[in-house]
This record gives structure tokens, C-alpha cells and sequence, in this order.
């Protein structure tokens, strides 16, 4: 493994092909193309990018496992340049999830299930999937380990807070946000720049969060990709249509962050561990039998 102080990176939006996946191989062949093209070490794509944000409509048809020969060709195509893209997953005893997969070097070498099913608004995701049980990481090199978790897990601080405790020096979060998608109070766009920068700004690392764009049945996806440096400044900000931005990401500067900020330095896991399960035995129980 190399010791690279900087790392390109790049975030594909676009819109996906409902129910069509040689299509969507296309779309994702092409962006890989313009993302080695450009250099990059890390390029992502969002949430679901091979099947669509409504992909279920067709989730018996178009459901892959991880060692689909379709997912070894784009990692083929990836060549060293990490990849992640995201797919439904048919995992085993014909269990279904929302995945997101890195892949490099011909190889899947991450995938992350989603853990946050949404059920709210016009989210439905827990009729489809089952929830993801892990949060792990992945080292792209010593110095760059990848927190890879999926839209609405983000809005679970503990989750990311769990990916920070693995290690990550960068939080990946592909996401397919619709304006619609919470309800007409909730600002997602504004939610998610918010969101980005906060957490890039409390953990000292740096956030690449990809959307979808277009429009997908009753949702309309407003892009927005962005990436954002240690101290939670926006190094690259898409807008409403299809795009590619790219930033390069410098470890020197999250070395400098975490020491002006020691966020993971200072956090009390055993503290959390075990008020967690002190919460665990009384979460939910009435008073009267607490008393």
C-alpha cells in the first residue's frame, strides 16, 4: 500500500435507468472513462446508481449478487481507480439490499448495506430491503480509509460517528435526495449542505456526497454533489444537471484539523458502549415497571 499525501477524488450525478441494467452499464462505463481520463485515485456515483431510485419496480428482474460478472466487467474498467457505484443487491436466502460497492484492480474490494431503511414520507424502502448490520471501512492506502455509508444513514449521527471510530479519514455518501422526498418543510438540499459540513467539520476529514439529478416518478432529484475539505469549506459544489466534479484532498491539512479539533481523539467509546446498554434495558419500558 502506498503512503499518498494527496488523493484526487471525483462525484458523478446523473440520472439512472429504471429497470434497465446494460443501460446502466453504459452510463457507468462512460463516467468511469472521463473519471481516469481525469486522473482521479476515488470516483463515485450516487445512491442505487445502476438501477434508479425506483429500481424496486423491477427488483426481482434486475437484483445482482456481489460476484455478478456485470459488476466484475466495471471493475475491470475501473482498473486502479476506486469506484463506487450502487446496485440491488440479492444477498443470500434470496435477501435483498441497498448496497453500495467499491471496486478496484478488477476487484468488489468494500460493499456497505444500507442500514437506515426509510419508511417516511415518500421514502419506502423498508417494503424492499432488509437493513444492512455493519459499518466497516476501507483502506484505498495507509494514509485514506473510506467511511462508506448510504443517504439516509448519514441522518444516523451514531453510524457515522461508528465509521470514524473504524479509522476513516474521508466519509463517503452517495444519496438519491429528492426535493419532494421528507415532506415540503424539509429543505433537503440545504439539509445536506449543512449536513456535509458539519461532519466534515466535527470528525476533521474530508465528505464527498453524490445525488442523483432528473426526475423519477413523483421525486425530482436536484444534484448538488459536493466535496468538502477537513474544515468543512466546499472544494467543488454541482449544480441541477449532470456533472463531474473533482477536488484533491490533502492529508496534511486533516493531520491539522484533528489536531486543532481532537473529535475522534476524545471520544469516550467505553462511555458510549456502556450507556448503550444501560439505554438498551430501559428504552421503551414504561415508568411504572422502571419503578
Amino acid at each position: 500500500m502506498s503512503n499518498r499525501t494527496t488523493l484526487s477524488v471525483g462525484a458523478a450525478q446523473f440520472a439512472s435507468v429504471i429497470g434497465d441494467i446494460d443501460a446502466g452499464i453504459a452510463l457507468h462505463l462512460d463516467w468511469i472513462a472521463q473519471g481516469r481520463a481525469a486522473g482521479l485515485d476515488l470516483l463515485v456515483l450516487p445512491e442505487l446508481s445502476l438501477n434508479g431510485h425506483h429500481g424496486t419496480e423491477c427488483l426481482l428482474e434486475t437484483a445482482m449478487s456481489r460476484k455478478d460478472s456485470r459488476l466484475q466487467k466495471l471493475a475491470e474498467a475501473a482498473g486502479p481507480m476506486a469506484l463506487t457505484l450502487g446496485f440491488i443487491e440479492e444477498g443470500p436466502a434470496a435477501q435483498f439490499y441497498n448496497s453500495s460497492a467499491i471496486l478496484r484492480d478488477g476487484k468488489l474490494v468494500h460493499l456497505h448495506r444500507k442500514v437506515n431503511i426509510p419508511n417516511y414520507g415518500k421514502l419506502e424502502e423498508g417494503k424492499h430491503y432488509a437493513s444492512g448490520r455493519f459499518v466497516e471501512t476501507w483502506a484505498l492506502d495507509e494514509n485514506w480509509r473510506a467511511g462508506l455509508l448510504i443517504c439516509a444513514d448519514v441522518w444516523n449521527p451514531a453510524l457515522t460517528h461508528l465509521a470514524f471510530q473504524h479509522g476513516a479519514t474521508m466519509l463517503i455518501c452517495p444519496v438519491s435526495s429528492g426535493i419532494e422526498a421528507v415532506g415540503a418543510e424539509f429543505d433537503n438540499p440545504g439539509g445536506w449542505a449543512l449536513t456535509c459540513r458539519f461532519y466534515a467539520m466535527i470528525y476533521g476529514a474530508p465528505v464527498i456526497m453524490v445525488n442523483r439529478t432528473g426526475t423519477e416518478r413523483d421525486l425530482t432529484f436536484w444534484g448538488g454533489s459536493r466535496i468538502v475539505d477537513p474544515f468543512g469549506r466546499e472544494l467543488a459544489v454541482a449544480g441541477e444537471g449532470e456533472e463531474l466534479i473533482t477536488a484533491t484532498l490533502d492529508y496534511d491539512q486533516l493531520r491539522r484539523a484533528r489536531h486543532q479539533l481532537p473529535t475522534v481523539r476524545d471520544s469516550n467509546i467505553a462511555l458510549v458502549h456502556n450507556e448503550t446498554a444501560r439505554l438498551l434495558g430501559t428504552l421503551g419500558v414504561p415508568d411504572f415497571l422502571r419503578d
